[in-house]
């Protein structure tokens, strides 16, 4: 669950030392959104219409391929910025973004930035660093997808679903293969490895982690994170 209810906008962006960052004039624009597990935040191909700082819970960060596959680029946890890349472009969303667990976000709309923001320094600073590291993270997720071998990906997979409650819902198993690159028969056989193995356990439509000691080392690094 969420915490810290009671924490204000300005709480949150002296928490994260971002507060200079942001005039008086922009936070009073600024709005706190809670979000539940499930809830997808931004679609893919849809127009956003304003920027989104994630200052608690943890979002998943997925991609449409052209041949129509659904891959994972990232698990976000704060301090985290999501929609910078269709502000600075101007373009549909990039990517689909979706909650995993219970989280909060300060939404600023991206008219209040531009034309607030456009030629405030420590502003366009700031957005420069955070784009930078993120196509650095969108590199390094590619490369696992191509690199690294399923039973590593899907321990990752596990391990970034599951931080606070150890079960996920393995109702489209089709989705999950899609998600870490891989195809249906080949996760079943991975599961199955991992159900004997005593890790987790898969019934009633749940896949359910046992083991989270081993899954780390199996996945060597959550590179998901």
């Amino acid at each position: 669950m969420v915490k810290n209810r009671e924490q204000t906008i300005h709480d949150y962006l002296n928490q994260y030392g971002i507060a200079s960052v942001f005039p008086e004039r922009v936070q009073r624009s600024m709005q706190l959104e809670n979000l539940a597990l499930g809830d997808c935040l931004l679609s893919q191909g849809d127009i956003s219409q304003s920027l989104y700082l994630l200052v608690e819970g943890k979002l998943k960060i997925s991609m449409l391929s052209p041949e129509g596959k659904r891959l994972i680029l990232a698990f976000k946890t704060p301090f985290d910025l999501v929609g910078d890349i269709e502000y600075i472009q101007q373009c549909p969303l990039i990517n689909t973004v979706e909650v995993v667990t219970d989280s909060r976000v300060i939404r600023i709309p991206y008219e209040v930035l531009r034309k607030e923001m456009e030629n405030h320094v420590p502003w366009l600073q700031f957005l420069l660093g955070t784009i930078t590291q993120k196509f650095k993270m969108k590199s390094q997720a590619m490369n696992f997808n191509l690199f690294y071998p399923v039973d590593v990906r899907l321990a990752s997979y596990l391990l970034s679903m599951t931080p606070k409650q150890p079960q996920l819902d393995s109702a489209s198993l089709i989705d999950i293969a899609d998600l870490i690159g891989t195809s249906y028969r080949h996760l079943n056989r991975v599961l199955q490895q991992f159900e004997k193995a005593g890790w987790i356990t898969k019934k009633r439509g749940k896949i359910t982690v046992l083991d989270r000691s081993s899954l780390l080392v199996e996945a060597g690094q959550n590179i998901y994170e």
